[in-house]
């Protein structure tokens, strides 16, 4: 006896195995509409300026190819991005509108109604069954990635995570949760790292509908929807298994400049995200999310938040929109805004910024840190991130109160060693601070006191270490 909802026929109602009073003569069968099974295909966008943009791929025979569009339309774009969790199709792009593809093409003549959950379930050719070529290749253009939040926690950073689906928030299962995937929602999220992915509903079982199971994450998507999974709303849970996650709550500070103006200190801002320059929309652009900027490049106040590319058009992408800032973040990363690249914007709308240049003020946002050589992710030699490239910390007065810091900003609880000499091994390339010098108090490690950054009189056998208490 099923009631329908089950993955496997086992998982029924039924006589124990062997036990009946049949004869062959009642054997049941099954006719199936012959559509596949919805799990056993994947989706993917591939060559789109942001994660809802892109060529279709999808992956079948253990191998990925691309849709031919024959009769490609809305209706199929439709399905491709509510797949996706990717809101609503834009567009439904023909001709390899973003590059031809190479391989297989697995599937031509799709038609789709659009109300289909996946793409499997529309109509078309048999697998590889085709008369295209890649310049036929088909492309859709969605609304905006899944929506994500943490509810139930301390902070915006932790708690119970539910990702927004059919106009309607959900939660995720615990089955095969862990900090790879914790690592992708953290990401997404703006706050910084995984602390730790707890399961078994700790911050509270959600009322809504269980929307994801089986994540798979390898740990460094950008989004939560570009790891494997089972398809939405499908799963063999309750919301006792609901996931949580808990993020060091700390961005890594993304680059910053300022461009086409008089000096370094105004022009159009841009920022520096997947190894490009993009710019800012003006859309909620104002003089608090200038005073961020402002802080962030030790330009001072801010004078004047200007729109419309009033130092120029940029050429690049679009990186961010509806920035909101509260003034008193540390960098522009920490503050409110659309996912990256997710945009309704042109270069005509380009961000700026006009500071008061006082060359005194210092930065002070934080600089990314890692541990590394040691047993985990709270255990090492101490590497940060500087103009690009990882480097190390001298022991001279390196201690206790430095490594609390560190083990308060990597969200790995408390300090229990600083050992020095290199005790995890010997770091290669820069040395990028000396003599730092934390009161033990401070947030990150970048509040502390220091040499300048690459000013030391060390060599990598004098590499500091931290160990922290937590294990994570």
């Amino acid at each position: 006896h099923c009631v329908g909802t089950e993955m496997a026929l086992s998982e029924c109602e039924a006589q124990p195995w062997g036990v009946h009073n049949c004869g062959h003569g009642e054997d049941v069968s099954v006719v199936c509409s012959g559509a596949p099974n919805p799990d056993a295909v994947r989706i993917r966008l591939v060559n789109g300026s942001d994660l809802c943009s892109g060529r279709v791929e999808v992956f079948h025979d253990q191998e990925w190819g691309t849709v031919c569009d024959d009769n490609w339309d809305m209706a199929d774009a439709e399905v491709a991005c509510r797949e996706l969790g990717c809101g609503s199709a834009l567009s439904a792009p023909t001709g390899a509108r973003f590059g031809k593809g190479s391989g297989r093409i697995w599937l031509d003549e799709v038609s789709c109604a659009g109300t289909e959950d996946t793409l499997a379930l529309c109509g078309g050719s048999s697998w590889g069954n085709h008369n295209c070529n890649h310049e036929e290749d088909a492309s859709i253009e969605c609304s905006e990635p899944t929506q994500l939040r943490l509810v139930n926690g301390d902070s915006h950073c932790s708690g119970r995570v539910e990702v927004h689906h059919n106009q309607q928030w959900g939660t995720v299962c615990d089955d095969s949760w862990g900090l790879s995937d914790a690592e992708v929602v953290c990401r997404q999220l703006g706050c910084g790292v995984a602390v730790s992915a707890p399961g078994n509903a700790p911050f509270g079982q959600g009322r809504d509908p269980i929307w994801l199971d089986e994540v798979n994450c390898k740990g460094t998507e950008g989004a939560i929807t570009e790891c494997g999974l089972k398809s939405w709303g499908a799963h063999n849970c309750d919301h006792a298994e609901d996931a949580g996650v808990v993020c060091s709550g700390k961005s890594k500070p993304t680059e910053l400049r300022l461009v086409n103006g008089p000096n370094r200190c105004a022009g159009r801002v841009e920022v520096l995200h997947q190894e490009q320059w993009g710019t800012v929309c003006d859309n909620g652009w104002d003089l608090e999310d200038a005073d961020v900027v402002c802080r962030q490049l030790g330009c001072g106040a801010p004078i004047s938040a200007p729109g419309w590319a009033r130092f120029g058009r940029g050429f690049d992408p679009i990186w961010l929109e509806k920035v909101s800032c509260s003034g008193t973040e540390s960098a522009l990363t920490q503050c409110e805004a659309k996912p990256w690249g997710i945009h309704h914007c042109h270069h005509g709308e380009d961000a700026s910024v006009v500071c008061s240049g006082n060359p005194d003020f210092l930065p002070s946002y934080p600089m990314a840190l890692r541990l590394v050589n040691g047993p985990s992710r709270c255990a090492g030699r101490l590497e940060v991130f500087h103009q690009n490239e990882w480097g190390t910390v001298c022991d001279d007065e390196w201690g206790l109160s430095d490594a609390e810091v560190v083990c308060r900003q990597l969200g790995c609880g408390t300090a229990v060693s600083a050992p020095g000499s290199s005790h995890f091994g010997q770091g290669h390339g820069q040395i990028w601070l000396d003599d730092v010098n934390c009161t033990g108090t401070e947030a990150a490690l970048s509040e502390c006191g220091a040499k300048g950054r690459g000013v030391h009189n060390c060599h990598h056998g004098k590499d500091a270490g931290v160990v922290c208490s937590g294990s994570c």
